[in-house]
């Protein structure tokens, strides 16, 4: 899967994630997907808790409409982003600096 795709209710990303990092941060990772820096350790969900908001704020939507649809044990996460799909199409492409074809 490319790091993201379009959906008919949103875009679907695939995250890769660092827990116990020294702060939170998302940015492009490979063609791939996404990375994901977060200070949270991998226990008992703190870092899933810690990944939604912070990709509902790098997207501009709420946190309500993210929502991990799998990888919810592993490093390699996959969310889906409900909203226009084009508009978080381009947001995903600017974290990227550029064309995709997600």
């Amino acid at each position: 899967m490319a790091a993201w795709r379009t959906r008919g209710d949103g875009i679907e990303i695939a995250v890769r994630v660092t827990p116990r990092a020294s702060r939170d941060v998302f940015a492009a990772g490979t063609e791939e997907y996404f990375s994901a820096r977060l200070a949270a350790p991998p226990v008992e969900g703190a870092a899933n808790a810690a990944l939604v908001p912070l990709v509902a704020k790098a997207f501009a939507i709420p946190k309500r409409a993210v929502t991990l649809i799998a990888g919810d044990t592993a490093r390699l996460k996959r969310l889906a982003l409900a909203g226009d799909p084009e508009a978080l199409a381009e947001i995903a492409a600017s974290l990227y600096g550029g064309a995709h074809d997600g």
